[in-house]
């Protein structure tokens, strides 16, 4: 059939019976509906596209608030930690106080033992009587995006007061590492000084002679005895009463053989009437340590030990010390 000087015709034929159904377009028709369909094409693919984007958003923010909901958790559970180690650090800090009482360091200037405080400051809650974000207080966790109308914590007021806490942390856990680094100082200061203290018998046996006046065996005149004087059997083991370092070994013609012990902090003990010495000059010893055995040389009337001690190049009554 022939096509229309100004459109196009279409031909459906049904059969042999029926006749041929007819259509005719124009080319202005044909050219419109085209790019009606054109522009419908173009819509849907934009909103295809829209709707695309949309739900790529909306599965972003569904992942961003289990994010947010998550670190506001763990933020929490930190809060809640660091709270637990301000509780142990104010422990600390009075067995600290006591042990310098007992130490008899002078005390610290003490502060308030709630003195850290973090956040912002805001009213109690109405009908609970507690201060929101309370820094001995768990902080109760709130769902983020609460559906129910529920107001979440404000995150920068939650941040503060966590930052807050661990400069408290921080100053407070200096200062009782300073206090710590004293106490040990005069622990180890305190057991140096005991450690070299005179404390026990250096021999045992029985005292012939006290320490102070007496009446010289030698001249019989009243004179002033330096030390003690323990009666022993010949050759029996004489011991260093405290630590210290041997500072003279030799013969003295009144003490016969003599040994002189430096404790330090300006302790000193003697030795004499010794039988054999069995250290060297210089030599450190220990509390319990044999440094020689007791004898009969010198001026003596019998085996014996004479025990002296100095205290700042003072004699002073040996008895005084022993605990033993």
């Amino acid at each position: 059939m022939d096509e229309p000087k100004d459109g196009y015709t279409i031909m459906i034929f049904r059969g042999s019976v029926a006749g041929p159904l007819k259509f005719t377009f124009s080319r202005n028709f044909i050219r419109k509906s085209i790019g009606i369909a054109a522009a419908l094409l173009v819509i849907e693919i934009v909103l295809l596209s829209q709707a695309v984007i949309r739900i790529g958003e909306m599965w972003e923010l569904k992942a961003l608030r289990a994010e947010m909901a998550n670190v506001r958790e763990q933020t929490t559970l930190f809060s809640t930690t660091v709270d637990d180690l301000k509780r142990r650090l104010l422990a600390m800090k009075e067995i600290n106080q006591r042990l310098r009482m007992m130490l008899g360091i002078e005390p610290q200037k003490t502060e308030t033992v709630f003195e850290g405080k973090g956040g912002d400051t805001a009213p109690p809650a109405e009908g609970t009587g507690e201060v929101p974000g309370s820094s001995l207080n768990a902080i109760e966790a709130k769902p983020v995006g609460d559906e129910t109308g529920g107001q979440e914590e404000p995150k920068d007021e939650l941040l503060a007061q966590v930052q807050s806490s661990l400069k408290w942390l921080q100053n407070e856990a200096g200062s009782e590492e300073r206090t710590l680094q004293d106490l040990a100082s005069v622990v180890e200061n305190k057991q140096a000084r005991w450690d070299a203290t005179p404390s026990i018998w250096p021999v045992r046996g029985w005292v012939t002679s006290g320490f102070g006046k007496r009446i010289s065996p030698f001249t019989g005149q009243v004179g002033v005895h330096d030390g003690l004087d323990i009666g022993a059997p010949a050759n029996t083991p004489v011991q260093a009463p405290a630590a210290g370092r041997v500072v003279t070994t030799g013969f003295d013609p009144r003490m016969g053989n003599l040994i002189s012990v430096d404790h330090g902090f300006g302790m000193e003990t003697q030795y004499g009437h010794l039988a054999k010495i069995l250290v060297k000059n210089g030599q450190k010893v220990k509390r319990g340590d044999v440094i020689g055995l007791v004898g009969n040389t010198g001026l003596s009337t019998g085996p014996h030990l004479h025990y002296m001690i100095k205290s700042n190049n003072r004699a002073i009554d040996p008895q005084r010390y022993i605990l033993e």
